[in-house]
């Protein structure tokens, strides 16, 4: 195999700056943590480990800066000489040493933030959402603004999929690391506390490196449930007010927190934890009411604390802040419910009426998670109206600070996660149905799998009694392809109840997600609008319409242009379809955190959306690690919901509107060269004689599925024969790990080139936000690759002609979208993710010659010898290795 010179230079350019400039303060943090970390290995590790580290490490930033076949080859050489135990060894240190830089970092955007915030020369209306109402109030003026700005919704749904390769223990060693670093920043530097908290950080140094990297086991969906749980735990549910609050001030000024609120509780937090059994036999009914019960039990638990806390902080005079009689009404209705609890608190709190009140709701808080039917509340909506009777008595009484401050924050925790916290929704195989559909019909005995299906309908029914009809309702149908896919689930439902039972409320969501069945979106909505069950619950919900759009399969069917542009169409469609009949439309897009599977900025991803497939309503599935990444702390979360919520109120501006139809229109010609020419490429590629068993051999596709990530199942059922039943995960996970990234690019290169025209490309690169977007991404996704380091793992194989093509597009692609984006390098206009990548490439090379070791000896053993553990063991540390340099699995 032969590397083409343009790409030679691409690296050589790209390996030139071994010594990357970073902020003072997170050079610092990395300085400081990595100098720990080389203190443990010295000390923990094996006689030799720290200077085998210290070889490798300056030997792949040597060959980082040197283009030169002998650079790499010394560091493959050192690679070679390690024993399986030194290699291991090494791995687990550079996947520390990843963990710890990516802390440095996340702490660095936390600082950043924080001192943003604090800042009194900062503009305090600074903020995505009030940033977005400021110009749409200049562009429609602020009564309509104000109108648009209280519809929004963004709802992320999270995902169990396996792409979070971080065990819970080290994340969990991550955070406390995180904690003292804070710490750290308090104290004077070299004093007796700075001296301690060094002792603790590299204490726990110690403990991160001494901690199993990787899972022993998959994990259950149980667990999988719990783990989302802590993400509500420790940020989300605290966070959300705040930021509320946040949004609020930069709008409402001074007034914030004297006046009621103009920011609307527009979060809503799905779960698929727990609910997603398509092709994961592990989730059953039993599993599902557990979740529900789970996440119930955490949100109560934390909406009594929080109410207790707020109703301790009512000590109001009812001579300075007389209660209205709607709150004296409620007063006595919360004595004679819990007298006992009512005289305890007259007591201690005499003339405290609003005190009295909040603290007796947070009884019947209580007694609702405890289950005590005479107090318990029903539902939400009764916890809200008594908090509201509060509020309305505090603004008559004049204490509008306390109405709008942390009682305010209790009814946003209330209106944003009810008492199920997250809506759990339920997701099936299209074929699945069609199967019990036909069992039914049959007459004959059913078999388990058509009684867990069953059983499913009665779960959904059991939690919406128990826990609101919001707690569940969503039925997701993988592959839909026809209409009836969706009214079988109305037919499978009311088997399961029988005839006279009571129905589930069920919205029933299609999820189209091949080329075939996007393109056939449209009719099948038109046809199954005016289906007798279907047609009823449109009836009921005000014409709301919920469609799933899959990036991830469609991307593996077509390749990723020609999914991204059938996407966009489909959502034009779908979008014009709705407004000819009055629909309320909420497209779901099934992102991933790969760029493969529709990951990247959710900003410019939502401004590049077609006309109208918005409309003030966003909701997406946020994976793995992604989840972690983005709400697994507090001000990196507040950060992300407002940049979204910004994004959703700034696509209903007229202007953008209309910038973004007029660009499709414009380069509607070039949309059409470019899905034409990536798709043949595609096909070239992934439809060639052994395509798939090659895949398998140059990639660490099957070894992918040996890794305990998650509970579901790699692959659907089919041999590496056929890529047919590969899910996208693994798909996407395996060209990330070999350094090509292939899900993210290939086909874009001969789409460009079929265009031809520079100065077009780049002018469509400035007028047209989805092409913006595209080229932004994929120069993301090239930026992770390694051109010698994919040539290592292409070299497994035994087709140098797919290798071949498979580089040639690389550089091509690389070409191209550097020339597009006017730059010397891919990312040059990206200089804080540039950094970022750079300052992790020729750590992550180690990893993947680590690798590559691993792989040359599976490859290469004898077919009738077993494998041996240590060599499996040695890839799979490498994998979540990799993993964490990259910030990036699936």
């Amino acid at each position: 195999m032969s590397t083409p010179k343009n790409a030679q230079a691409t690296d050589v350019a790209r390996r030139q700056e071994a010594e990357q400039e970073m902020p003072a303060s997170m050079r610092a943090d990395v300085n400081l943590l990595a100098t720990l970390l080389g203190q443990v290995l010295r000390e923990s590790g094996s006689e030799g480990l720290f200077e085998d580290v210290e070889r490798l490490r300056t030997a792949t930033i040597e060959a980082y800066t040197d283009p030169s076949p002998s650079a790499y080859d010394r560091a493959v050489d050192i690679v070679k000489s390690f024993s399986l135990d030194r290699a291991n060894e090494v791995a687990r240190a550079f996947t520390c040493y990843f963990h710890l830089v990516n802390l440095a970092e996340e702490h660095f955007r936390i600082r950043s933030l924080r001192f943003r915030d604090n800042d009194f020369n900062f503009p305090k209306k600074h903020g995505a959402v009030a940033e977005a109402y400021a110009q749409l109030s200049e562009e429609i003026g602020e009564e309509e603004a104000l109108k648009r700005l209280q519809s929004i919704r963004f709802h992320p749904v999270f995902t169990a999929h396996p792409t979070e390769a971080r065990r819970r223990a080290v994340s969990t060693s991550i955070r406390r690391i995180s904690g003292f670093l804070t710490e750290l920043e308090s104290v004077s530097e070299g004093g007796t506390e700075s001296t301690r908290i060094r002792h603790k950080l590299i204490e726990e140094i110690d403990t991160l490196w001494r901690t199993a990297q990787l899972r022993s086991q998959k994990p259950t969906p149980e667990a999988e449930v719990r783990a989302i749980m802590a993400v509500f735990d420790d940020t989300l549910f605290t966070a959300v007010p705040h930021m509320y609050s946040r949004m609020d001030g930069a709008i409402n000024g001074d007034v914030s927190g004297a006046t009621a609120p103009v920011v609307p509780p527009f979060l809503r937090v799905g779960t698929w934890v727990g609910g997603d059994r398509d092709g994961n036999p592990f989730v059953t009914a039993k599993v599902t009411r557990s979740a529900a019960a789970i996440a119930s039990e955490h949100v109560l638990m934390g909406l009594e604390n929080v109410a207790v806390r707020v109703g301790r902080g009512l000590t109001l005079d009812a001579e300075t802040t007389p209660p209205s009689e709607e709150l004296k009404a409620l007063l006595a209705r919360l004595r004679n419910a819990d007298e006992e609890r009512a005289a305890d608190i007259a007591k201690r709190s005499p003339n405290e009426p609003h005190r009295h009140a909040v603290l007796l709701i947070a009884r019947k808080i209580h007694a609702t998670r405890a289950r005590n039917a005479d107090l318990a509340y029903a539902t939400p909506d009764q916890l809200l109206e008594e908090l509201r009777t509060v509020q309305d008595s505090l603004v008559a009484g004049g204490a509008k600070r306390q109405a709008y401050g942390n009682l305010q924050h209790l009814i946003w925790q209330v209106e944003t996660y009810g008492f199920h916290l997250a809506e759990l929704e339920c997701r099936q195989h299209s074929e699945v149905h069609r199967r019990v559909l036909a069992e039914l019909e049959s007459g004959e005995p059913l078999s388990e799998t058509a009684e867990e299906v069953l059983e499913v309908f009665r779960a959904i029914s059991y939690i919406q009694d128990r826990y609101g009809p919001r707690a569940a309702g969503r039925y997701i149908v993988s592959f839909t392809t026809s209409a009836e896919d969706l009214t079988n689930v109305y037919k499978l439902a009311r088997a399961a109840v029988g005839s006279h039972g009571k129905m589930p409320v069920l919205d029933v969501v299609p999820l189209f997600e091949t080329f075939d069945d996007l393109q056939a979106a449209p009719g099948i909505m038109n046809e199954v609008a005016s289906a007798p069950e279907y047609a009823e619950r449109l009836a009921q919900t005000g014409n709301r319409v919920e469609i799933m759009l899959g990036y991830s399969d469609s991307s593996k069917d077509v390749g990723p242009v020609a999914a991204t542009l059938a996407l966009y169409e489909a959502q034009e469609l779908l979008a014009k379809w709705a407004q000819e009949n009055d629909i309320e439309l909420t497209l779901f897009h099934g992102r991933g955190g790969a760029l493969g599977r529709g990951g990247g900025p959710a900003h410019s991803a939502i401004l590049a959306q077609p006309p109208h497939s918005v409309d003030g309503r966003f909701k997406l599935t946020e994976q793995g690690e992604v989840i972690f990444a983005r709400y697994g702390n507090s001000e990196i979360a507040i950060r992300h919901v407002d940049q979204v919520a910004g994004a959703i109120l700034e696509a209903l501006a007229p202007s953008n509107e209309k910038r973004t139809a007029d660009a499709a229109h414009k380069y509607a010609h070039v949309a059409k060269t470019m899905e034409n020419a990536s798709r043949d490429h595609f096909f070239k590629l992934v439809k060639a004689d052994g395509f798939a068993p090659w895949f398998a051999t140059v990639t660490p596709m099957e070894e992918v599925g040996l890794l305990p990530l998650g509970s579901r199942p790699a692959r659907r059922g089919l041999s590496v024969e056929s890529l047919e039943d590969l899910r996208a995960i693994p798909w996407v996970f395996a060209w990330t790990q070999a350094r090509i990234n292939l899900a993210g690019w290939f086909g874009l290169g001969a789409a460009l080139e079929a265009v031809g025209d520079l100065d077009v490309l780049q002018e469509a690169y400035t007028e047209w936000p989805l092409f913006r977007t595209m080229i932004d991404n994929v120069g993301m996704s090239l930026a992770k690759t390694d051109f010698r380091i994919a040539q290592g793992y292409l070299s497994l194989g035994d087709r140098d002609d797919l290798a071949q093509l498979v580089l040639d597009e690389m550089a091509r692609t690389s070409e191209w979208v550097t020339k597009i984006v006017g730059g010397e390098e891919l990312l040059s206009n990206k200089p804080v993710l540039n950094r970022a990548v750079k300052l992790r490439s020729p750590y992550v090379d180690a990893l993947s010659l680590i690798q590559l070791r691993a792989l040359h000896a599976l490859r290469n053993a004898d077919e009738s010898a077993e494998t041996d553990p240590e060599v499996q063991r040695l890839l799979l540390q490498s994998v979540s290795g990799v993993a964490a340099g990259l910030q990036n699995t699936g």
